[in-house]
């Protein structure tokens, strides 16, 4: 199969949902998140996945989404389109949405609280995949929260999608990136999923990052990128784990990190809102963590970049 693999490699951060002061879906601000981190550098953007409270989206609003992010970036930057539903039909409406946009890639995740066969999660996501025929499609495999594994048995199934040309792989263990491409390597592009280890997850194989804490300090990430591909492995670590020390500060409010995130955002002029319940919003004692994160980013910026 013959792909441009060269738009997947780097760093891609995962869009979040911007709302308006009510909670409704708001042009302007996706719009604006859009520019904002193009202007930073980033090779893509990951919309309407986790990141982006697309379980608590409807369709109408994931496809408003990324018909406002295509309008604002679309063929400037890698768009990767994360299309899953729980069920397939509307799933399958998403899909076919985004090909019409001329997105790069879709994917999705398996359909979560059911445990299915994986011959019914491999029908799942080739169905999803005839909805966008023209389109890649990447696996997403986060078995801490869908309840299943990519297991090679069914990433050797779905290897007869021609469709298939790689993984998001956000299981913990860097060895997974090393076993699914060794499957195919010539074909498969994986992605590191974990922010805590994306050093390791490159020098494991993985060509890119999509990451949920990306856009908080998206120069960092490609500094990052950049130092491990270069061979520069010691000051890569170092930096990996100023990354990690950050990131274990915007999960150590009583809020939820994306709304953590999206507080920093604010303070650099790019409104998102607020989160999508049952998310929780920041609590007034939050704001001092935010104080606290955004002078961590600062020093590692002065010290990295």
């Amino acid at each position: 199969m013959d792909y441009n693999k060269q738009k997947y490699q780097g760093v891609i951060p995962a869009f979040y949902a911007c709302y308006d002061d009510v909670g409704n879906i708001s042009k302007s601000r996706t719009q604006a998140l859009a520019r904002h981190l193009l202007a930073q550098g980033v090779k893509g953007l990951y919309v309407n996945g986790s990141s982006g409270e697309c379980i608590y989206l409807s369709v109408e609003e994931r496809k408003e989404i990324l018909e406002n992010v295509m309008e604002a970036v679309g063929g400037k930057m890698t768009i990767i389109a994360h299309v899953a539903c729980n069920n397939t039909r509307d799933s399958m409406e998403l899909a076919k949405h985004a090909e019409q946009l001329k997105v790069d890639a879709i994917a999705a995740i398996p359909p979560i609280y059911f445990r299915l066969p994986e011959h019914a999660i491999a029908k799942y996501w080739n169905d999803i995949s005839s909805a966008a025929p023209n389109t890649d499609f990447i696996i997403y495999n986060i078995p801490q929260l869908a309840g299943v594994s990519l297991t090679l048995s069914l990433l050797d199934e779905m290897l007869k999608n021609p469709r298939v040309i790689g993984v998001k792989n956000s299981s913990m263990p860097v060895q997974d990136i090393q076993m699914f491409k060794d499957k195919a390597p010539d074909r498969l592009t994986i992605f590191n999923g974990p922010d805590e280890q994306l050093a390791g997850g490159l020098l494991m194989g993985a060509t890119g990052g999509i990451g949920g804490t990306y856009a908080a300090m998206p120069r960092l990430y490609t500094r990052l990128f950049d130092l491990t591909l270069e061979g520069q492995v010691q000051k890569a670590a170092e930096l990996q784990n100023e990354i990690c020390r950050i990131i274990y500060l915007l999960v150590s409010c009583k809020g939820s990190m994306y709304a953590m995130i999206k507080e920093l955002l604010r303070r650099k002029g790019i409104s998102c809102g607020s989160v999508r319940a049952p998310l929780a919003p920041l609590v007034p004692e939050d704001y001092k963590v935010a104080d606290a994160c955004e002078k961590a980013i600062a020093e590692a910026e002065s010290k990295y970049l």
